[in-house]
């Protein structure tokens, strides 16, 4: 059974994301006076899907926002879908599968940079735990700018048993860790593939890291000795990319 979470995507860009989709909004709410730019685009597009608009003042739009940066414009929409680890498996039934796992991220703000950036990559779907992590809210939907709208997202009970399904499934892990001997270019993501990043301050858990099947890692040059787990999740995935369309 799916579990379902978020209530409202916030911001110009999301919204209008959102609009494009065609997914289910009960209503938009829009800030008294704003009536220019893409609000307008907002509000003609909301007018031909017959989505209700209400007006409220400023100051009562700053209060319902989770955000604090909702440009003027708040869509509540149905609770955030999850899907199951299988439906992702499904959408890649053409081409071998490219999945993110995230082990443990619970910034909502990496959460959504790296929806945003696998959306972009072509990864079918990203796996994510229930417990101790991000779960997927109106600050990583605005984030990702709209690209929750379309990514697939499982939300699981335990990382370590949605990893050996994968493996069942013929799907190849691959854990991103500095103490790697191999660096990310030198492996191939050519064939069914799963990244896992790990969290932001403690990497991949033990199990998790003793489960992959190789494990990678990014050179470091600097006198920092870690990289922002968003920016580590784009570069592995960015890598799967290249080898990926080298391969069509």
């Amino acid at each position: 059974m799916n579990e379902e979470y978020q209530d409202q995507v916030e911001g110009r860009n999301a919204v209008l994301e959102l609009l494009e989709s065609g997914k289910d909004i009960n209503k938009i709410l829009i800030a008294k006076g704003e009536k220019h730019g893409s609000i307008n685009k907002i509000i003609a597009l909301a007018k031909e899907n017959k989505i209700i608009i209400a007006e409220v003042e400023k100051n009562k739009l700053n209060q319902i926002s989770q955000t604090q940066n909702n440009q003027g414009v708040i869509a509540i929409v149905p609770p955030f879908n999850y899907c199951e680890v299988e439906d992702i498996l499904e959408k890649a039934k053409n081409e071998p599968p490219f999945i993110l796992i995230l082990d443990g991220i619970e910034d909502p703000h990496n959460l959504g940079a790296i929806i945003r950036t696998a959306e972009t990559a072509g990864v079918h779907g990203i796996i994510i735990p229930k417990r101790r992590a991000a779960s997927v809210n109106s600050t990583v939907s605005k984030v990702s700018a709209g690209a929750v709208q379309y990514m697939k997202i499982a939300r699981v009970n335990n990382l370590n048993e949605t990893i050996r399904f994968l493996k069942e499934n013929d799907v190849w892990i691959c854990g991103t860790d500095m103490d790697a001997t191999k660096y990310y270019y030198q492996e191939s993501y050519k064939g069914p593939i799963a990244v896992v990043i790990g969290s932001e301050g403690f990497g991949m858990s033990r199990l998790v890291k003793e489960n992959c099947d190789f494990l990678v890692k990014i050179p470091m040059k600097g006198k920092i000795t870690s990289l922002n787990a968003s920016v580590s999740a784009g570069i592995v995935m960015y890598e799967a990319t290249k080898q990926r369309l080298q391969k069509q």
